[in-house]
């Protein structure tokens, strides 16, 4: 069946044809692109055609790094997003509990805070949580997911007490007289995730439609998404099967590319054995990267730097692995066939994944790995140089400006800052740079992103000139680091990210022009309607 698209303003993101009024789908595919007269010639008098309005069309967004099932889990736990104090999350989880009326001894999940935003600018912790109730096991997460509170009730489940020592790349945080705050980093999470109850495959399909129809709504016809761990059990397959089922059902509105978690080496192993790599699946879910995460975030000073916190000179954060560990796993995935993406904030953390891309090339050669590394924030020049001479993908979250702006500063010092969140740097110095929103640690519209990727402000308009502004990003960088740089990070280039013949008829119609509004006025823009392989899905 075809069907020609007329009266539009088409962002192509194809340098050869920057800008179209018309285009032709047929079955699944862009088949034409040109003017209204070209179309309809090329579409015959059997064709549908549609009158978009002038509204603008541009390729499907694709967001290259966020945690789909953590969002989707994460929309049935207390709400503390945008919390702007403690009480006030004491406040929202007494009536959560009060509406709920859960049974004895479950367990109570919270997510999205940030102490940021707290006048008090502390982490909440045991005694925080137990004004709310000691009846019910509690684990609240920070909105970095890298930190998680628990109260007493909790420790007492997970087993901890004074004594219980560090996990290995974790912290068990403790105050001054030696007692356990309820705070737990990094690994040390584990603990208490691995005694709240794990999902079934039906449990987690439910929670993925409801996610995956929200983020359809904001024009998403693609995700590179990072699951596997979103429960205590890590189990890949439960995460695989409910994806597969979903397609299977015809429920899968959006293309998905599993980025995945797999830290340890056996686990890793296992996965390989099992005969996935990158690539295998279908054209609506697949396999994609090994996921590594090797530090922590700026806010908990857990992202790790190669020298200490400017405002807490005892540390330099957590690194997860060893330098061995991590020349293992990622050496272990350029022999067996599998991308990677390392996760890394602090320079530290990414001089250690650069050390290891490096000897994993040396040991193991491919033609064209496309390895990555997410989040790309304590930048050096040193760091962007090597990442552009080995071809590495810097995974740009332009978004999280919004929050890290009122804390990192202090975190790191001035000095550092100046070569730091340098998103225009990398895409002037020629790094490719998909671009992602992180969800749920930051919010999952594409036009938020760019309001503030390209503003360098916050979303409540701050500062009025922009934070460092000299790495705001053009609309145009925003556009294809959404649509065909991250279509590249995924190997998919040559069949989506361009409204462009031959490729998947994957769009978004847009009310306004990214291109042609004040950037002021971005957020006033929204999608009208998403379209994947040709169907209008939302």
């Amino acid at each position: 069946m075809k069907t020609a698209y007329v009266n539009a303003n088409v962002i192509t993101i194809n340098p050869n044809q920057p800008r179209a009024e018309a285009f032709l789908v047929e079955d699944d595919r862009f088949v034409k692109v040109g003017s209204r007269e070209e179309v309809l010639a090329a579409a015959g008098s059997d064709a549908a055609v549609v009158d978009l309005s002038g509204n603008t069309v541009l390729p499907g967004f694709n967001d290259s790094h966020l945690h789909l099932l953590n969002f989707a889990y994460s929309r049935t736990k207390i709400n503390l997003y945008g919390a702007g104090s403690i009480a006030e999350i004491q406040e929202r989880s007494r009536q959560w509990l009060s509406e709920r009326k859960p049974a004895p001894g479950t367990w109570i999940s919270g997510a999205g805070w940030n102490q940021s935003s707290f006048p008090e600018k502390r982490t909440p912790n045991r005694g925080d949580l137990d004004s709310i109730s000691t009846e019910y096991p509690m684990i609240f997460t920070r909105v970095c997911e890298h930190i998680v509170a628990v109260n007493s009730k909790a420790l007492e489940v997970i087993g901890i007490d004074d004594s219980t020592p560090n996990p290995e790349g974790g912290e068990i945080e403790r105050d001054a007289d030696g007692h356990a705050t309820g705070v737990l980093k990094e690994n040390a999470r584990y603990l208490a995730y691995s005694k709240v109850p794990d999902k079934s495959v039906a449990e987690i399909k439910e929670m993925l439609y409801d996610a995956i129809d929200f983020v359809s709504k904001l024009g998403l016809t693609s995700v590179q998404t990072d699951d596997f761990e979103t429960f205590s059990s890590k189990n890949w397959n439960n995460v695989i099967q409910a994806y597969q089922e979903l397609e299977a059902e015809g429920k899968l509105k959006v293309r998905v590319y599993e980025q995945c978690l797999l830290p340890q080496i056996d686990r890793f192993k296992q996965f390989l054995s099992a005969g996935y790599k990158t690539g295998v699946g279908s054209d609506m879910f697949k396999i994609g990267p090994l996921k590594l995460l090797t530090d922590g975030s700026i806010g908990q000073r857990t992202a790790y730097l190669s020298e200490p916190y400017s405002d807490d000179p005892n540390t330099c954060g957590i690194h997860v692995f060893t330098q061995d560990e991590l020349d293992e796993l990622i050496g272990t995935a350029y022999a067996n066939g599998m991308q990677v993406v390392c996760h890394a904030i602090g320079d530290g953390a990414m001089n250690m994944v650069l050390n290891a891309y490096e000897k994993a090339e040396r040991e193991h050669p491919v033609e064209d790995p496309r390895s990555g590394i997410i989040h790309v924030q304590i930048t050096t020049k040193e760091i962007l140089n090597r990442m552009l001479k080995n071809h590495i993908l810097a995974y740009a979250e332009p978004v999280c400006v919004g929050a890290d702006m009122h804390c990192v500063e202090d975190r790191v010092g001035k000095e550092r800052m100046k070569e730091s969140y340098a998103y225009r740097t990398m895409n002037e110095m020629g790094l490719r740079v998909p671009l992602s929103s992180d969800c749920p640690v930051d919010s999952v519209n594409p036009i938020d992103s760019a309001y503030i990727a390209v503003n360098r402000k916050d979303l409540t308009g701050w500062p009025e000139g922009g934070w460092y502004p000299e790495e705001r990003l053009t609309i145009e960088q925003v556009l294809k680091g959404f649509t065909l740089d991250s279509a590249y990070a995924s190997f998919e280039d040559g069949t989506k990210g361009s409204v462009e013949a031959g490729k998947y008829a994957d769009f978004v119609v847009l009310n306004g022009d990214p291109t042609a509004v004040d950037p002021n006025d971005l957020r006033s823009i929204s999608a009208v309607g998403t379209y994947l392989a040709g169907k209008q899905v939302n």
